[in-house]
């Protein structure tokens, strides 16, 4: 949702089993920065992969993970709190 604005290049994956894109080392050694929903997934992405995060920043948006994918609502909560980081 953010890969229209100016300057941004942007990528999505999942820590999940099932998740559609999987994150990947190379995703994380390719990123500056790294958002989550939970702390949990933060927890889950720097027991994975401590080694490639050593450039990344990682940002927790503190928003549950019980949103459906693009509903209203996460989109905007997504809006206000990434937004200042880009």
């Amino acid at each position: 949702m953010f890969a229209s604005w100016p300057g941004v290049e942007t990528a999505s994956a999942g820590l999940a089993p099932d998740a559609e894109e999987q994150c990947s080392a190379e995703l994380v050694e390719w990123a500056d920065i790294i958002f989550v929903m939970e702390r949990a997934h933060r927890a889950k992405l720097q027991r994975r992969f401590k080694p490639q995060l050593k450039r990344a920043r990682v940002i927790c948006l503190d928003i549950p993970d019980d949103y459906a994918f693009m509903q209203p609502e996460l989109v905007a909560l997504l809006e206000e709190k990434v937004g200042p980081f880009l």
